[in-house]
């Protein structure tokens, strides 16, 4: 009988136990898998579309804070800056507040159109229908599919963030275009009407607007054009802060928590218990067979192949459950993916990377939860092991 089937008879020789263990295992690992690619979709969702040669402006105090529109002007006038535009976080909302949130700005189409022209993809007639109509929207794939909206259709947008002066929240917006992105994994779930419609209907926050997004001539000149624009807005009442779009994108991420301590502590805090559960269980597993192990030493068995099953056992058994929880959280991802909210994720779905390092932690806990039996059977005398009740 070769080493491997007797570690694996061995392992279920109690099946509920090693059922049990198995179940705690895949567990663990299916908070992993899940919460770590979710964190790696979001990290890729936040640089995914991001220009090296684009700037965003915000308030210094915090990007939710506004700034005037007049500064839209005065930055474009920057030495290096090649074009700017703006837009505002209106809120977004159809119908349903708790249940149909989505990510809506209020922007200037004309310019919107030409900074962002590579990432919101219309047809020609779709660009001008657009910048035509005072009242027009344009709805991403996503997002249209979800609620069956199709181009001339006139929907209600609601705010949770804007009130007209009659106290309405919603908005009527005729839709002009609906945009795909440049690639077939880019988040489609949100829409962009004009600012100008929103500036003239809201009863606060006039000539106010959320960023100002700047093209500059070369990425080399972000730094640059970046210090002169915050120096020409320092000790102003709206102190600006300008960043590159990348590190934009993950600081609004983190308006949210910060995804990576979270997924961190969480991820530990599983794998600690997992720990001593699974080490106390083998621990006490190895001491019910104490003597069966002086046995396979009398017959031969060195103490380094006693000690190679034991390891193996618990290799086993942190592999089977890691195999299993990876395995059922890649098809969760999957299922989730074809949910049209999800598209805010980007592409959801486990890459390589992670699958690797989930199995690396798997072998890894196997090492540690079998270190103390796998050592304490390495030590263990014939005589001792034989006496002992």
């Amino acid at each position: 009988m070769r080493d491997f089937d007797l570690v694996r008879k061995n392992l279920f020789r109690k099946p509920l136990r090693t059922i049990l263990l198995t179940v705690s295992i895949f567990m663990a690992f299916l908070i992993f898998g899940l919460l770590t690619s979710l964190n790696v979709a979001l990290n890729r969702a936040s640089e995914t579309g991001a220009a090296s040669n684009r700037l965003i402006v915000s308030n210094k105090i915090n990007f939710t804070q506004p700034l005037p529109i007049a500064y839209v002007n005065r930055i474009a006038a920057t030495r290096g800056v090649t074009g700017v535009t703006h837009s505002s976080w209106f809120g977004a909302y159809y119908q349903d507040q708790r249940a149909s949130r989505f990510v809506g700005f209020a922007v200037d189409p004309e310019t919107y159109m030409a900074i962002y022209a590579n990432d919101i993809r219309l047809t020609d007639v779709e660009r001008k229908a657009f910048i035509a109509e005072r009242t027009g929207v344009i709805v991403g794939k996503a997002l249209a599919d979800q609620y069956g909206w199709k181009v001339g259709q006139t929907i209600p947008i609601s705010s949770n963030i804007y009130v007209q002066p009659d106290g309405r929240r919603s908005w009527d917006m005729k839709i002009s275009g609906i945009f795909t992105g440049a690639k077939p994994t880019d988040s489609t779930a949100s829409l962009y009407f004009h600012y100008d419609y929103l500036n003239e209907t809201s009863s606060f926050g006039r000539d106010q607007i959320g960023n100002v997004a700047v093209r500059t001539a070369s990425a080399d000149l972000n730094n640059s054009v970046a210090k002169a624009i915050d120096n020409a807005f320092a000790n102003s009442p709206y102190e600006t802060s300008t960043v590159d779009e990348k590190t934009f994108g993950q600081a609004f991420l983190k308006q949210a928590g910060d995804l990576n301590f979270i997924v961190t502590i969480v991820v530990a805090a599983a794998f600690a218990a997992i720990l001593m559960i699974v080490s106390t269980t083998l621990v006490s597993a190895m001491r019910e067979r104490t003597k069966e192990i002086g046995v396979m030493k009398t017959l031969g068995f060195s103490s380094p192949r006693v000690l190679r099953m034991v390891l193996g056992e618990a290799l086993l058994l942190s592999t089977m459950g890691a195999v299993l929880g990876l395995a059922v959280s890649a098809f969760v991802l999957v299922a989730l993916s074809k949910s049209p909210a999800a598209s805010t994720f980007g592409d959801l779905t486990m890459s390589p990377l992670v699958a690797l390092a989930g199995l690396l932690m798997a072998i890894t806990l196997g090492l540690i939860t079998g270190a103390i039996p796998a050592v304490s059977a390495l030590r263990m005398s014939i005589v001792d092991a034989l006496n002992r009740r």
